[in-house]
C-alpha cells in the first residue's frame, strides 16, 4: 500500500518505521524537517496526499486546519484516499471534518491512539477506529501493523475521538488519585515503594497505575506525554462536557491541577508532573 504520513513528532516516526518494515511505500512530510529510514520525504503536505491513504500525526485542531484545511489541500488528493486522523481532537472538528471530507471526495477514518512512542516503537498501540465501512477495510491493513489491536468505536468519527479523551481524562485521574493517596500514607509513614506494592497487587494493576506509579515513587517526570499535550486533552473533555450540558467535577479538578502543572513551568515534562505538585511541591527533580 502506499502511504502518506504527516507529522513526523514522537509517535509519527515510529509509525512511519513500522509501516516501512511491513513493507508498505511510505511518503511523508513534516513541518520541522528531518527523515526516518526507508521513508520518502517530501517537499509539501500534498504530495503526501498523492497515496492509497494519508495518516495524519499533527498535534490539534489548529495544526490540523493550518497545514489541510486552509490551504484546500483535500481537494487535491489523489481519488480514492482515505484520510486517517490519528491525533486526538475536538469532538466538534471532528463533526466539521466529516461535511469537509464528504465535500472534498476523500474517505475520513477517526483513528487516535492509546499508547507512548515506545509502545508505538514496538508495534503496539491500541487503536480507536470509527468511519465508513469501506473506508474502514482499506486502511484496516496499515492499522493492523501499527496495533496490538483496532478497537471499532462506530461508523461516525467523533465517537472515536470521544472514546480518546474520555480515556485521556481518565488516566489524568488515576495519576491524580495516586498522588493524593500517597500524601495520605506518606504523612503517616508508609513509604511509596510499599504502599504501591500494595495497590498494583490487588486493587489497581492496570497499565497507568503500573506506568505512573514509577514516576511518582521516583520523583522523576522525564518526557512520555507531554504535560501540555495532557493539558490540551482535558482542555477537549472540558469542551465535550460542556457541549453535552454536563458538570464533571473529577475533571474540573484535573484540569485545573494540569493547568498549574504547566504554569508552573512543567509542559514538556511527562503529565504524571501533575502528581509533583501534590506530592512534593518543593522537591521536583531538575
Amino acid at each position: 500500500m502506499e502511504i502518506g504520513i504527516i507529522g513526523l513528532g514522537a509517535m509519527g516516526r515510529e509509525i512511519a518505521r513500522n509501516l516501512v518494515a511491513a513493507g508498505h511505500t511510505v511518503t511523508a512530510w513534516n513541518r520541522a524537517g528531518g527523515n526516518v529510514e526507508g521513508v520518502r520525504m517530501v517537499e509539501s503536505p500534498a504530495q503526501a496526499l498523492q497515496a492509497d491513504m494519508v495518516l495524519t500525526m499533527l498535534s490539534d485542531d489548529a495544526a490540523i486546519r493550518s497545514v489541510l484545511l486552509d490551504a484546500n489541500l483535500l481537494c487535491q488528493a489523489r481519488p480514492g484516499l482515505v484520510h486517517v486522523v490519528a491525533s486526538t481532537i475536538s469532538v466538534a472538528f471532528a463533526r466539521e471534518l466529516v461535511e469537509i471530507h464528504g465535500a472534498a471526495g476523500v474517505g475520513y477514518v477517526a483513528a487516535p491512539v492509546l499508547g507512548r512512542p515506545d509502545v508505538a516503537a514496538r508495534g503496539e498501540l491500541n487503536v480507536l477506529a470509527a468511519g465508513a465501512s469501506t473506508a474502514l477495510e482499506k486502511v484496516k491493513p496499515a492499522l493492523e501493523v501499527i496495533s496490538k489491536r483496532v478497537w471499532y468505536m462506530g461508523e461516525e468519527p467523533p465517537m472515536a475521538y470521544a472514546a480518546k479523551i474520555a480515556c485521556n481524562m481518565m488516566i489524568a485521574m488515576a495519576i491524580e488519585a495516586m498522588a493524593e493517596a500517597v500524601v495520605l500514607t506518606e504523612t503517616n509513614g508508609l513509604s511509596r515503594e510499599r504502599f504501591f506494592e500494595l495497590i498494583l497487587g490487588t486493587l489497581f494493576g492496570s497499565r497507568p497505575y503500573q506506568t505512573y506509579s514509577g514516576n511518582i515513587i521516583r520523583n522523576e517526570y522525564q518526557p512520555g506525554f507531554k504535560a501540555s499535550l495532557g493539558l490540551k486533552d482535558l482542555r477537549l473533555a472540558s469542551e465535550a462536557a460542556e457541549q453535552a450540558g454536563r458538570a464533571l467535577p473529577m475533571l474540573a479538578a484535573v484540569h485545573v491541577r494540569m493547568a498549574e502543572t504547566v504554569d508552573a513551568g512543567m509542559g514538556d515534562r511527562d503529565w504524571s508532573a501533575i502528581a509533583a505538585l501534590t506530592v512534593d511541591p518543593y522537591a521536583l527533580d531538575a
